[in-house]
C-alpha cells in the first residue's frame, strides 16, 4: 500500500489515560493497521483532561510518525467518531470501593450508550468497533443495542488480554483459556503439562487475578499489556488468523456452544481479514462446560441490570 493511500481513521476514547497512552504511539507507529497505512487519529476525552491530552498529542507530534497525518483532540463524542474506520472503546469508570456492581453498569451504561448512537450517526459505512473499557462484554453490548443500524459482526469486546496472559503462565509452566485445546509445540497442553491439578486450579487463579497482582505490584492498573492486547485483537480481525488457529475475542453470540443468542460473549474466533466466524466443534469437557455455565449467567445477570438502557 502506498504511503499516499487513503488514511485510515482510527478513533480512541480515554486517550489520555493509562492504556491509551501505552496505545497511541503504537498506532501511529503502523503496529495496529501496518507500516504503509497512514492514520487519522480521532482522541476523545472528558472536559476536565483535555489539557493532559493535549500533552499526549505534543509527544505524538514530537515523535514525527510518517504514518500519523493529522490529530483530531475532543471531548464531543460525534466530532470524535466522524468517519472512523476503527473505533476502540477505551475510557470507562472503573469500579470503586464500595460501588455495587450494578451502579458501575449503570455509570458506564451512560458512557456507552451515547458513544454507540454517535458511532452510529457519525462514522464511516465500514466501522468495526472494539470495546475495551471493563466491564467490556456488557459495555459493548449496551453500545451495539444502541447502535443498531450497524451490523452486529462489527462489534467486538476484547477478551485477548486473558488470552495473552494464559499463554504466558503455560508457556512458563511448560518451560518453552480453554487449556484442553490450547497447542505448545503442537502438541495439547494437558500433554505437555501433566500437572492437571495446576492447570485446573493455580493456572486459572493466577490469570483471573493477575489484573490485581499488576495493581498490587505497580500500584495502578495494567495499561502497556491491555494496549498489546488491543493490538493484537485489531490485527487479528484485520489481518486474519492463521490457518488452522483462532484468537479470544467476544462477538455477539448466534448461539455456539449453547450460549444465548445476543449476548456479546466470548468465544475462539477465526478470520480471513475480510470476515470472521466462530470456530465451532471443539471438544469441551465438563470442567471447560462449567466455567462457560458460570460466564453465562454472570453476562446475564449484568445484562438484567442494564435492561433500561438496552433498546427494544
Amino acid at each position: 500500500m502506498s504511503q499516499n493511500a487513503k488514511p485510515v481513521h482510527v478513533t480512541v476514547t480515554g486517550a489520555a489515560g493509562q492504556i491509551g497512552y501505552s496505545l497511541l504511539f503504537r498506532i501511529a507507529h503502523g503496529d495496529l493497521l501496518g507500516s504503509d497505512q497512514p492514520l487519522v487519529l480521532r482522541l476523545l476525552e472528558i472536559e476536565p483532561v483535555m489539557k493532559a491530552l493535549q500533552g499526549v498529542a505534543m509527544e505524538l507530534e514530537d515523535c514525527a510518525f510518517p504514518l500519523l497525518r493529522d490529530l483530531v483532540l475532543t471531548s464531543n463524542s460525534e466530532e470524535a467518531f466522524d468517519g472512523a474506520n476503527w473505533a476502540l472503546l477505551v475510557g470507562s469508570v472503573p469500579r470503586k470501593a464500595g460501588m455495587e456492581r450494578g451502579d458501575l453498569l449503570s455509570v458506564n451504561g451512560g458512557i456507552f450508550g451515547p458513544q454507540g448512537r454517535a458511532i452510529a450517526s457519525r462514522a464511516a459505512s465500514d466501522v468495526r468497533i472494539l470495546v475495551v473499557g471493563n466491564p467490556c462484554n456488557t459495555n459493548c453490548l449496551i453500545a451495539r443495542t444502541n447502535a443498531p443500524e450497524i451490523p452486529a459482526e462489527r462489534w467486538f469486546a476484547m477478551t485477548r488480554l486473558d488470552e495473552n496472559r494464559a499463554k504466558s503462565q503455560l508457556a512458563h509452566k511448560a518451560r518453552v483459556g480453554d487449556f484442553a485445546n490450547a497447542r505448545i509445540g503442537g502438541r495439547p497442553a494437558p500433554e505437555v503439562i501433566a500437572d492437571h491439578d495446576w492447570l485446573r486450579g493455580e493456572f486459572i487463579t493466577t490469570v483471573q487475578k493477575r489484573g490485581a497482582a499488576i495493581i498490587e505490584a505497580r500500584g495502578a492498573s495494567s495499561a502497556a499489556s491491555a494496549a498489546n492486547a488491543v493490538i493484537d485483537s485489531v490485527r487479528s480481525i484485520a489481518g486474519g488468523t492463521p490457518s488452522g488457529d483462532w484468537t479470544s475475542l467476544a462477538v455477539a453470540s448466534r448461539g455456539e456452544y449453547g450460549a444465548p443468542e445476543g449476548l456479546q460473549f466470548g468465544f475462539p474466533v477465526s478470520s480471513d481479514g475480510r470476515a470472521w466466524k466462530v470456530v465451532e466443534g471443539l471438544n469441551l469437557d465438563d470442567f471447560a462446560r462449567e466455567k462457560i455455565r458460570v460466564t453465562t449467567e454472570e453476562l446475564i445477570q449484568e445484562r438484567d441490570l442494564v435492561k433500561q438502557l438496552l433498546p427494544v
